[in-house]
């Protein structure tokens, strides 16, 4: 994808089509509108005296122009709301809503004009990492009606701005959206496909692409090394587990000796073992590997813009079916640690793995971990889709990553995560057991993980409610969202600082 910035003046920008953020209640008599109005014959104030638009968040107003003193001869304004809530979500989703609405009307080039008074860099970064995620589509495999449109080009115009901060931030933001539709190409990906085998081989060819060390563990080697957890939710499949470690180094060394470890749940397809799942919208259960799909697609990103810290990325990787091999309900299995648990729920398999993976994350040297799991269906009544859930034991790890999504645009809640509720994990014949009934899901899950992650900062996000989008919006398709992508990257980006 050729990305751009662009600070002249919006009448000497050349492109197809031009797409511009327009606030609630603004008038067409100053600044930017008023340019663009006299260039279209009064068309802007005309729509917005009648208010034909009235610039509500993701409202459009599309127009051809014919003699007119702009470039670019189409031009769509993007309702955006009130100003003063206009940041780093919104200029996203404006983004995204100007790319996918100008790739249906077959633009090649579009200019698109943010209007953010904030940051010039993280504007334009913020801008070209939503239209690039607004191409995204989950079509892959239609053989008709499928999207063959295609845009060749994004313009980020900030006006007067340093070109090349412009052009930095545009490419940031072309690598961290790309980044983020390679985790959601992955996770779109049907089972059959997206084997764990499969999975290896794409974080293999990626890693050899952008420069990460990469590692993968055969079940000979998982087995060596203890990881009866990981093997228990595995054994029930034909396919071998897969354990795959991805390492970016910096170019320089730095001064700090902590290890950040990327921990991610990669379930290629969970039927829920012998506590099989309803037949009803098992389908989507491809998706369970998004966990690790975002920690590939974190690490991708990372190699490429190069922060000054090491980080290392773990995603365990299995099927989770039943067949005469599979776990049973009431059967134990003894971690990597030596510790051992009852496996009361063969549908509980996503915490199995990740205890395994956090373990050898430990084993590499991690200091601080988060692990990210499409892990509990209780995340969704809890959140629904508008938060990702995050718990842990270090506060302040907590807050600095709810702070990163806040920067840009994703959301975090965090959830109580007290001592009490490792009570409701305690097994009768085993150390602990991997459901504590229907109290507080999410928090028994994660009080699970939690009994292996001591020693090191540590936190949970829980994306189950957030990693899948059931109905189309203006500014996303279907499916896949990437969440998490983007604010581990700036995660990591403020620790290096």
């Amino acid at each position: 994808m050729d990305v751009r910035g662009n600070s002249q003046p919006i009448n000497k920008v050349d492109a197809e089509a031009l797409a511009v953020a327009v606030f609630k209640d603004e008038k067409a008599d100053d600044g930017v509108l008023k340019v663009l109005d006299k260039a279209a014959d009064g068309l802007i104030s005309s729509v917005i005296k009648s208010e034909e638009f009235a610039a509500k968040e993701g409202e459009t107003a599309y127009f051809h122009l014919t003699d007119t003193s702009l470039r670019a001869r189409r031009l769509l304004l993007i309702g955006c709301g009130d100003r003063s809530d206009y940041k780093a979500r919104q200029i996203s989703q404006m983004a995204g809503t100007a790319a996918r609405f100008l790739r249906s009307k077959n633009a090649k080039t579009i200019a698109i004009v943010p209007r953010g008074e904030g940051e010039v860099e993280k504007t334009a970064q913020w801008t070209i990492s939503g239209a690039v995620m607004g191409l995204f589509e989950p079509d892959k495999y239609r053989t008709k009606e499928k999207e063959q449109r295609q845009v060749d080009r994004f313009e980020v115009v900030i006006e007067g701005a340093d070109k090349k901060v412009l052009e930095r931030g545009a490419e940031r933001g072309r690598i961290i959206g790309e980044s983020a539709n390679f985790t959601r190409d992955m996770a779109n990906e049907p089972g059959g496909y997206m084997t764990p085998t499969a999975m290896a081989e794409r974080a293999k060819k990626m890693a050899r692409e952008v420069g990460l060390s990469v590692d993968v563990l055969d079940q000979k080697q998982i087995e060596k090394l203890g990881m009866g957890s990981f093997l228990g939710v595995s054994r029930g499949s034909d396919e071998p587990p897969k354990l795959i470690v991805l390492k970016y180094t910096p170019p320089k060394k730095t001064k700090s000796d902590g290890l950040l470890a990327l921990v991610g749940k990669g379930i290629t397809f969970d039927s829920g073992g012998i506590s099989l799942k309803p037949g009803e919208n098992m389908e989507l259960m491809k998706y369970d590997m998004t966990g690790a799909a975002t920690v590939i697609g974190t690490m991708r990103a990372i190699a490429q813009l190069k922060p000054a810290v090491p980080v290392l990325g773990v995603a365990p990787c299995c099927e989770n079916l039943p067949s005469g091999k599979a776990t049973k309900p009431g059967d134990v299995l003894r971690a990597m640690t030596g510790k051992t648990i009852e496996v009361i729920n063969t549908d509980a398999e996503g915490r199995l793995i990740l205890a395994d993976a956090i373990a050898y994350a430990k084993r590499l040297g991690a200091t601080q971990i988060i692990d990210m799991a499409t892990l509990t269906g209780a995340v969704s009544i809890a959140l629904g889709d508008v938060h990702t859930a995050i718990l842990g034991t270090d506060q302040k790890l907590i807050d600095s990553f709810i702070d990163a999504g806040k920067a840009v645009g994703e959301n975090f809640w965090q959830l109580p995560l007290d001592k009490e509720y490792t009570n409701q994990i305690k097994s009768d014949i085993a150390d602990i057991k991997n459901v504590g009934g229907k109290k507080a899901g999410t928090i028994t899950a994660t009080a699970f993980q939690k009994e292996f992650a001591d020693g090191v900062s540590w936190a949970h996000l829980d994306i189950a409610g957030t990693a899948w989008g059931d109905s189309a919006t203006p500014y996303r398709s279907k499916g896949p969202t990437g969440v998490a992508v983007r604010t581990l990257v700036e995660f990591i980006e403020r620790s290096a600082q």
